[in-house]
């Protein structure tokens, strides 16, 4: 049986129906209409970049609850049920709290035009207002100057993760555009985290907050962070932190932990605190090892991986993650998006895949055919095959290696679909 949240999404969903028309003006009025919950939220750490958000953001609030505060999260695509984008004080929205704030966001737009992730953004602006808490953690949807959650007019804090080219149908096609566009949540006087930057997206954000006269902790300057001896060490003003690696596997998981310690030494979290950051953070579907579940019961003898990330900088850093693990045949089960750039998402991971099963994504529109990115594949030099969907192709590569180490990849959607079904 559907919960009745899922009656109400389904019916937003169909307000906007895959349109993406980035604006302000929808939300702010829609905001007014409610009274203003945005105005009313505790301390806000605002998140963008195009790599990175989700884990720095579970780190930060690792960090931070473990500092015994209590922390609101606001976070986007979900992956298995809508819920997971909002964390009420460490605790996933209830179905009948968020079925009674959807019903009141809807009857305050009374009609007018409105998208799904602002309707669900307001939502979530209502609850985190209505529920204490100490700070509350915001990632950008998409972009940042623009999007629906960029009406805070006085964050505690901006992050600003790795920008890299995606979403070039809204952000724009190079990449100081798109830093131009992230860098739109940096407001006058209020501090920015800037993580690794390649120099045209860095100097397009420090432009911005020398504008704004925004205090900067970017990454090579006011702060360092590397590893050292299977340590991870990060060095700041006020000194230096000597800490296990991170939990999140990956070796662009350093870069992030970087960032979410230069938030935390900022707001003056203590090292125990810091050092919760990086070894109690959970972020599903990024490189996340599934051990239990009906796919891995199918292959028991395989190590079975599952990750979401979908552009060319998302595979450069699965590739790394891949060469940073003990050598075994990589087969990859993949399906991708047709707005995605896939043969730039699979070009580094050619060294890396004995081969590539490709599969289209079960109800998603956009889904680009398993023949297609077989093609794509091929094209960059990794044999590949189709299957009709990931149990199948699972089970075709356990035929011919039972011991391999396997990645289900290439999109958010995708992850979430098995993570629904593997329980």
């Amino acid at each position: 049986m559907s919960d009745a949240s899922d009656t109400i999404l389904a019916r937003l969903m169909g307000l906007h129906p895959k349109v993406i028309d980035l604006s302000l003006d929808r939300m702010e009025r829609l905001l007014a209409a409610l009274g203003h919950p945005e105005r009313q939220i505790p301390p806000v750490i605002h998140i963008a970049g195009t790599n990175g958000k989700g884990s720095t953001q579970a780190m930060i609030r690792a960090g931070l609850e473990a500092a015994g505060k209590r922390v609101h999260a606001y976070t986007s695509p979900h992956l298995a049920r809508f819920h997971e984008r909002i964390r009420l004080a460490g605790t996933l929205i209830s179905e009948p709290d968020l079925a009674a704030l959807l019903d009141e966001v809807e009857a305050a737009n009374d009609g007018a035009p409105i998208t799904f992730f602002e309707v669900t953004t307001a939502a979530a602006f209502l609850a985190f207002a209505r529920s204490p808490a100490d700070f509350t953690l915001l990632e950008v949807g998409l972009g940042g100057r623009l999007d629906a959650t960029n009406v805070i007019d006085q964050p505690a804090l901006t992050i600003i993760t790795p920008v890299s080219i995606d979403h070039q149908q809204f952000l724009g096609e190079t990449l100081p555009e798109i830093a131009g566009e992230k860098a739109g949540i940096i407001k006058r006087a209020v501090p920015l985290v800037i993580g690794p930057q390649q120099e045209l997206a860095l100097e397009v954000i420090e432009a911005r907050a020398a504008r704004l006269g925004a205090p900067v902790l970017a990454y090579a300057q006011q702060w360092q962070v590397w590893e050292e001896r299977g340590r991870l060490i990060f060095q700041d003003e006020t000194g230096l932190l000597d800490l296990p690696l991170p939990n999140l596997p990956g070796p662009h998981q350093i870069q992030n932990a970087g960032a979410a310690l230069a938030a935390l030494r900022h707001l003056g979290v203590e090292a125990l605190a810091c050092e919760a950051a990086v070894t109690r953070a959970e972020w599903p579907a990024r490189m996340q090892r599934l051990r239990q579940g009906p796919l891995a019961l199918c292959a028991p003898n395989t190590e079975l991986w599952l990750d979401g990330g979908h552009n060319p900088a998302a595979g450069e850093m699965i590739a790394a993650t891949l060469a940073s693990m003990p050598r075994r045949p990589t087969h990859l089960i993949c399906g991708m998006l047709n707005t995605k750039d896939v043969t730039g998402y699979l070009r580094p991971l050619a060294a890396h895949a004995a081969q590539l099963v490709a599969v289209s994504i079960p109800g998603e529109a956009n889904t680009l055919s398993a023949e297609d990115t077989a093609a794509a594949a091929s094209k960059v030099g990794i044999a590949a095959s189709t299957a009709p969907d990931v149990a199948a192709a699972l089970a075709a590569i356990t035929v011919q290696d039972p011991q391999a180490r396997v990645l289900i990849c290439g999109s958010l959607y995708l992850a979430g679909q098995v993570l629904r079904e593997n329980g």
